[in-house]
C-alpha cells in the first residue's frame, strides 16, 4: 500500500491539510486505538451490524473533515468480497487498448446511470460504446453497493451522478487553464448544481503497472476566506414573494426545457463554488505558494474523497475509473464541516435556494 507522500504515510496532519485514512480491516481496528480484535457485546456493540454502523459514521466524519479513504485490493476484498471491483483480463485489455486520439475522445468517457448511456466517444465508435456502456454500468453498480455498505449514513441519501473512464495520460496533457487537472482545485459542476449537497467521488486505478499521482493542498474550509475576499461573498436568495414566484415559474419551465435547468436552479452557493474552482486554477500566486502533499495510488487501489472540499490535482496516471455521488446535506454526520457551512459562516446568511 503506497498511498502516501513519497515514500511514507504521514504520522500527523498539518492544520487545513488532508490525510489518507487506510481502511484496514472489517472491524475498523484503526478507528478505535488499541482495539485489535472484533468487539464483544460487553465491549459496547450488540453485533457486527452495530460495529459496521459505528465504523461508517467514523469514516463519514473522516471524509467530511477533508480526508481521503484509501482501500487497496486486499482491503476491498476483505470488507466486501462480493462487491469489490473485479475487472476481467478481457475487460482490462479492452479498456487499456482504447485509442486516445483527441478526435475520438473527450477528456473523459462518461456513463450516465439515469439514462444508461455513454458519452464522450466519437459517433463512429458505436460498437465500442456499447461495450464500454456495459463495463461502466457494472462498475457504477458495484461502486454503489460498496459505498452503501462502507458508508451507511449516506446510503439511499445521495443522487447517483456520472461514472467515468479516464484513458488519457495526465502528465503533459494539453488543456486550457480551467480544464487542467494538474492544478489544485475544488470541484464544482456548472451543469449539475448541488445547492449545498456534497460531491463524493470514488476512484479506482486500473493501470496494471503505474501509480496514479495526486497532490492535495488546503481544504476548502482553510482557503474559503482567501477566495471569498477575492471574489466577494454572494448575496442571499431573495425572500420577496415575487422572487419566490419567479423561481417556481422557472422551475416549472425547466421541466419543459431541461437544458436550461442547471442555470435556473443554480444557488448563490453554486455560483460561488464554480467561480472559486476557476479562480483557484487561474491564481498563479495560489498555485505557486499553496502547501502541497503528494500521494501515489497503486494499481488496483480505490480511494474515496469529497472533492468539493479537498483541493486536489492529478499529476500523473493513465487508465482510471470513477463514480460520483451527490450526497444530501441532510445525511452529513458533521454538516458544520461542509463547504456550504464554511461559506455561510463568512456570508452570515443562507446561500441555498428552497425546494420548490
Amino acid at each position: 500500500m503506497t498511498a502516501a507522500p513519497s515514500p511514507m504515510m504521514p504520522e500527523s496532519q498539518a492544520p487545513g491539510m488532508s490525510r489518507v485514512v487506510a481502511v484496514q480491516d472489517q472491524f475498523g481496528a484503526w478507528l478505535i486505538p488499541g482495539r485489535k480484535s472484533p468487539p464483544s457485546k460487553e465491549g459496547g456493540y450488540s453485533d457486527r451490524a452495530d460495529a459496521a454502523i459505528e465504523r461508517g459514521v467514523r469514516l463519514c466524519a473522516e471524509l467530511e473533515a477533508g480526508n481521503i479513504l484509501f482501500c487497496d485490493r486486499e482491503a476491498v476484498n476483505l470488507y466486501f468480497p462480493r462487491t469489490a471491483f473485479p475487472i476481467s483480463a478481457e475487460e482490462r485489455e479492452f479498456l487499456l487498448g482504447q485509442k486516445q486520439t483527441s478526435a475520438a475522445y473527450h477528456k473523459n468517457i462518461a456513463y450516465r446511470p439515469g439514462e444508461d448511456r455513454v458519452t464522450g466517444l466519437d459517433k463512429s465508435e458505436a460498437a465500442e460504446a456499447e461495450r464500454l456502456r456495459k463495463i461502466l454500468r457494472d462498475y457504477s453498480q458495484r461502486a454503489t453497493e460498496f459505498l452503501e455498505k462502507l458508508l451507511p449514513p449516506y446510503a439511499g441519501k445521495w443522487k447517483l451522478d456520472f461514472a467515468s473512464y479516464r484513458p488519457l495520460e495526465e502528465k503533459g496533457r494539453p488543456a486550457r487553464t480551467r480544464a487542467r487537472n494538474d492544478l489544485p482545485h475544488v470541484d464544482s459542476f456548472p451543469t449539475r448544481p448541488t445547492n449545498g449537497d456534497r460531491i463524493l467521488r470514488l476512484f479506482t486505478n486500473i493501470n496494471p503497472s503505474k501509480n496514479r499521482v495526486w497532490i492535495t493542498s488546503e481544504t476548502f474550509e482553510a482557503i474559503a476566506p482567501r477566495f471569498a475576499e477575492a471574489l466577494g461573498i454572494p448575496g442571499a436568495p431573495s425572500g420577496h414573494p415575487a422572487a419566490k414566484w419567479l423561481r417556481a415559474l422557472a422551475h416549472r419551465s425547466s421541466r419543459l426545457l431541461p437544458g436550461l435547468a442547471p442555470f435556473i436552479r443554480r444557488s448563490p452557493y453554486d455560483v460561488f463554488m464554480h467561480r472559486c474552482h476557476n479562480a483557484m486554477k487561474e491564481d498563479a500566486a495560489f498555485q505557486a505558494e499553496c502547501p502541497k502533499q503528494r500521494w501515489e495510488f497503486p494499481p488496483d487501489a480505490t480511494w474515496i474523497v469529497f472533492t468539493d472540499c479537498v483541493s486536489h490535482a492529478v499529476l500523473e496516471g493513465q487508465y482510471a475509473l470513477e463514480q460520483t455521488f451527490l450526497v444530501s446535506r441532510e445525511a452529513l454526520v458533521a454538516p458544520e464541516r461542509s463547504p456550504l457551512a464554511a461559506l455561510e459562516r463568512l456570508a452570515g446568511h443562507s446561500l441555498t435556494i428552497p425546494a420548490v
